[in-house]
């Protein structure tokens, strides 16, 4: 339930402050980011209408955003809110819950924005307006904000304003930095984004005056992002010269680590190193700025950057941060002989162990942020690719079916029988004690997952993503309306109805890296189309009334892993689209262990419709082979010569995965 004390004031209470009209409003946006070559539809110009997507906004809208605001309201659970009401004076207490807490809330108000967008339902915004003036009031008069440090300095008179190597100051004031500019740009108001921009030109001063090894405390770096936001938003240059600032002082810090990503500067670096999360945050927000200032320096990084992570250290889900706990071989910046601890660590390459992966969330998410920065920057859908497999699997595997549970790790096997415990939780929980940053994180992604269907540029809307939708927007005052009906990802055919179209204006359609012979028809009648960096084009233009019909084949394919990997060798995975499938217990028949079963990949599995909590899933139904030589009882033992026994089984899409009765799963199942 949403907290009635914020949710149920009535309109009367809504601030006052001055809107905009929705042509100043849109060139807010990033179509005049000079160097990326498809732009951003602005939020709520895309709704989608009928499918996978319609669900899953459904849900976000009537279960996820509700719950989330219950539980970051609710001081008996996570204090965050209660935080802000401490720091501006209004309750007595200490502060609780991680440093990182300002930053959730600050997710959950993004979240509730992009949900308006989409729906104009003006509850939400009675909901973000009972806050905004308690985070106001939270502020400083210099703009810095941080309820811990306001709560200790009031109660104790301890001054840590930039004093915790581990705090996240800057990662809290980039949440609101972007959460400002979303607001702002949804509903006209400026409340919160001037919060924003005291914030800002705060951390302008800070940067300014403070040396590298101060400035490197800020260790989860979503302040990358959030500044180059905040200049598309208000054209104030000196945001832009901070984000570049940030960039540069990673390779100013005489004790860098792999663990911060500043052991080399970073126009030096080549590989993913350290801890995941804060490493596509890093890596997304120098794709922004590499948006708007050509600097090679840069981009050539993120290319080498990003080959390593998809050559070496992405898991099939697209999930990152393979280690729990790893370490810095190479030492730090100052001392190459020390070896570090790393948490969340990406490890070395082909280091990607299943049972015991890690994969947070927030990496995942971070994966996506980064991909659709290069998708916009270098208009190639490899990128986009990447996006829509983190998207599919290790992002949505975060939530539950039903909205309010969620998983810190995602790890791609699960096993009761192994014998020990790892620190985070294998089934979902309603909230993450120890760390709550990826449920609003998830819960955002979700609610904004329409902002990724289309791209824009001079005479061309980019298709990215398909689900039923409708793009009804404008580029340059010219109006765009596109409908599109799919019943993607389960099905690979997608409908596209031109209503509105300038004149000479192009249709560029994603056509994923696993498909082949995909098939485009206009009009009923099919044609040639030619590939450009994965996005098709058809010879000519499109013009108002155009049906336009894309075919991309599914078939179920067997995946293997370089043998490199050597927690995967002779082990297949099963992919479907963009869909990674996993086995569970409870899909195996006559409660066979599901560790000794094995697959053929002459077999054939068939996809079949079916429902968990309400949502409508593709399961793969065929057969697995098993020899049945009886439990483990050691360490090893001879390999059995009896004739394998056929066992049917159905693959579940491994987003999926724990929804049901929790039980063993594996992503990776040994070839026969």
């Amino acid at each position: 339930m949403i907290n009635k004390k914020i949710y149920g004031i009535g309109l009367a209470l809504l601030c006052l402050s001055k809107g905009l009209s929705a042509q100043e409003r849109a060139i807010t946006n990033t179509s005049s980011s000079p160097f990326a070559l498809q732009k951003a539809v602005d939020m709520g110009d895309v709704t989608w209408t009928k499918g996978f997507w319609a669900d899953r906004t459904a849900t976000c809208y009537e279960h996820m955003v509700p719950n989330l605001w219950e539980v970051y309201t609710r001081a008996d659970i996570s204090h965050a809110y209660r935080n802000f009401e401490i720091a501006a004076g209004l309750e007595q207490g200490e502060h609780k819950g991680p440093s990182f807490h300002d930053g959730d809330f600050y997710k959950t108000l993004e979240a509730v924005c992009a949900l308006y967008a989409q729906t104009k339902d003006k509850k939400l915004l009675q909901m973000i307006d009972q806050v905004i003036p308690v985070i106001a009031k939270a502020q400083r008069a210099d703009g810095y904000i941080y309820t811990k440090a306001t709560i200790d300095q009031r109660n104790a008179g301890t001054n840590i304003e930039f004093q915790d190597r581990l705090s996240f100051e800057s990662y809290n004031i980039g949440h609101l930095m972007t959460a400002g500019c979303i607001h702002y740009r949804v509903t006209g108001q400026r409340n919160l984004l001037d919060i924003a921009i005291k914030a800002a030109d705060y951390l302008y001063g800070f940067y300014k005056k403070s040396n590298p090894t101060l400035a490197r405390n800020a260790i989860c770096p979503s302040h990358y992002m959030g500044t180059v936001e905040l200049y598309r938003t208000t054209k104030e240059p000196k945001y832009l010269e901070l984000a570049k600032h940030l960039v540069d002082i990673k390779g100013e810090i005489e004790d860098g680590t792999d663990d911060n990503q500043d052991r080399i500067p970073f126009r030096q670096q080549n590989k993913a190193m350290g801890h995941a999360v804060r490493a596509s945050y890093l890596y997304a927000g120098v794709a922004d700025l590499c948006a708007e200032l050509q600097d090679t320096t840069l981009s050539n990084r993120l290319l080498n950057i990003w080959d390593d992570v998809v050559q070496h250290k992405m898991y099939i889900t697209g999930g990152l941060g393979s280690l729990y706990d790893g370490t810095s071989p190479d030492g730090t910046s100052y001392d190459p002989t020390q070896v570090q601890k790393i948490h969340q660590a990406f490890g070395r390459d082909y280091q990607l162990p299943n049972l015991t992966a890690h994969n947070e969330t927030c990496a995942n998410i971070g994966n996506m942020l980064w991909n659709w920065r290069m998708t916009n920057l270098t208009g190639d859908a490899k990128y986009m690719d990447v996006l829509e497999l983190a998207l599919y699997n290790s992002v949505l595997s975060g939530i539950s079916l039903d909205g309010d549970k969620f998983l810190y790790t995602n790890p791609l096997s699960f096993s009761h029988a192994l014998p020990f415990q790892q620190r985070w939780s294998k089934k979902r929980v309603p909230y993450i004690a120890l760390s709550n940053c990826c449920p609003p994180n998830v819960v955002r992604t979700i609610a904004e997952v329409a902002n990724y269907a289309y791209g824009l540029s001079e005479n061309t809307v980019w298709v990215n993503l398909y689900g039923g939708n409708v793009l009804d927007t404008k580029f340059n005052a010219k109006a765009i309306k596109i409908k599109q009906e799919s019943n993607y990802p389960w099905d690979g055919d997608a409908t596209f109805v031109v209503e509105e179209v300038p004149r000479d204006y192009q249709l560029k359609f994603r056509i994923p890296g696993w498909a082949s012979q995909a098939e485009i028809h206009l009009n009923n009648k099919k044609v040639d189309f030619k590939v450009d960096k994965g996005y098709a084009q058809l010879a000519g233009g499109v013009k108002k009334g155009d049906r336009i019909r894309i075919h991309l084949p599914m078939e179920v394919e067997f995946m293997e892993a370089n043998p490199l990997v050597e927690e995967t060798r002779n082990q297949v995975a099963v992919k479907r689209g963009p869909v990674v499938y996993c086995l569970e217990q409870a899909d195996v028949a006559n409660e066979q262990d599901l560790f000794a079963l094995k697959i053929k990949t002459a077999e054939r599995f068939e996809p079949v419709h079916d429902a968990v909590l309400g949502q409508d899933l593709v399961f793969l139904e065929g057969k697995a082979y098993t020899d049945e030589a009886g439990q483990w009882n050691s360490l090893y033992r001879t390999l059995s010569k009896d004739e394998k026994k056929a066992v049917s089984v159905r693959l579940i899409p491994y987003f999926a995965w724990g929804n049901r009765e929790f039980g063993d799963m594996s992503v990776w199942l040994p070839a026969r």
